[in-house]
């Protein structure tokens, strides 16, 4: 096997992307305060077409070398928005008819292999703090709460790994 070049894996140019029909997904971010973890969030999103990317309280917004470091360009292609509170935008989104989702370990959390996305739905996921998680505010406004499944000596996934397995899991249902 010989491994592509990147000219030879036929992706988007960034005026493509914002032509292209979106993901019905939108990601929350609930006071992320690594830039590394935001710019991997941007990266995530542009690799599976999400639709949008709202940074609240304190997250940080680009342009920032730390975001960029990671991001790689994404801030460029996928587009965002901040926002100060985040219980007012989850408020917003559900009026304009998002389906909230925090992800998060509460109880009576749904496991994520449990969710099935309606293909006629658009969704909000909201992810947390990388020490307190998801506000309890901010759960406390969603519709659900989706918890990614683990199984080891750790309490929880770096939020751009949960942003990633979750995106995918989502992503992969929505387009089969």
């Amino acid at each position: 096997m010989r491994k592509l070049e990147n000219r030879e894996l036929e992706r988007l140019n960034v005026d493509e992307f914002k032509g292209a029909e979106k993901t019905p997904l939108v990601i929350v971010l609930d006071n992320i305060r690594s830039l590394n973890n935001i710019g991997s969030v941007f990266r995530t999103a542009d690799a599976f077409l999400i639709s949008k990317i709202y940074l609240c309280g304190i997250t940080a917004t680009p342009p920032h070398k730390d975001i960029h470091k990671t991001a790689l360009g994404a801030t460029d292609s996928v587009t965002w928005e901040y926002r100060r509170d985040t219980r007012d935008l989850l408020e917003e989104l559900k009026q304009q008819g998002y389906h909230t989702l925090a992800v998060e370990q509460v109880e009576n959390a749904r496991m994520l292999q449990n969710f099935m996305p309606d293909s006629l739905k658009k969704y909000a996921l909201v992810f947390g703090n990388e020490v307190k998680g998801v506000s309890q505010e901010a759960v406390n406004s969603c519709d659900e709460v989706l918890e990614i499944p683990q199984y080891g000596t750790k309490h929880s996934l770096n939020i751009s790994v949960s942003v990633g397995v979750v995106v995918w899991d989502l992503w992969a249902k929505l387009n089969n």
